[in-house]
C-alpha cells in the first residue's frame, strides 16, 4: 500500500513540475511565448518598427482619462472575443499594456494561445515615463 502511495506521490510530483518548467520556458521566448520587456524597450520598439499594434487592455473609462498615444483599446475580457476582428494579422508584432501590469499578462497569453507570434508585455501605464493623452482613441467596437 505505501508503494502505490508513493508512486502515486512521485508521479504527481514529476507532472507538476513538468507543468512549471512549460510555463517558465513559455515566458522566457520559446516559439509561441509572449515577452516580458521594460517601458524602455518598448519605446525603442515603437520607434524603431514600422507596423506594430500598441494594445491598451484597460477598460473604456481608463483608456479615455488616461493612454499611450496610438493604442488600440480591447479591454482584456474581451480579447477572445474582439483580437481577431481588430488583430487579423497575427505575425505583427503587439505591445501590450495596462494599469500596472497584471492584466497585460493575462492577455499577453491568451494572445499567444490565440496563434499571435509576437506578443510583448511591458506591464503598466504606471511606469510609462513617457507621453500620455486622454480622450477616445481607437477602440475595439
Amino acid at each position: 500500500m505505501k508503494i502505490i502511495i508513493y508512486a502515486t506521490l512521485l508521479i504527481g510530483a514529476m507532472l507538476a513540475a513538468i507543468l512549471y518548467l512549460g510555463e517558465r520556458r513559455s515566458q522566457k521566448g520559446g516559439t509561441s511565448a509572449y515577452h516580458r520587456i521594460t517601458a524602455e524597450e518598448a519605446k525603442k520598439q515603437m520607434e524603431n518598427t514600422a507596423e506594430f499594434i500598441l494594445l491598451d487592455v484597460r477598460t473604456q473609462d481608463e483608456f479615455f482619462e488616461q493612454h499611450i498615444p496610438g493604442a488600440v483599446l480591447i479591454p482584456d475580457f474581451q480579447i477572445s472575443a474582439q483580437a481577431e476582428k481588430t488583430l487579423p494579422k497575427k505575425d505583427t508584432p503587439i505591445l501590450v499594456y495596462c494599469r500596472s501590469g497584471r492584466r497585460s499578462a493575462g492577455a499577453a497569453k491568451q494572445l499567444v494561445r490565440m496563434g499571435y507570434t509576437q506578443v510583448y508585455d511591458f506591464g503598466g501605464i504606471l511606469s510609462w515615463p513617457y507621453e500620455t493623452t486622454s480622450g477616445s482613441g481607437t477602440v475595439s467596437p
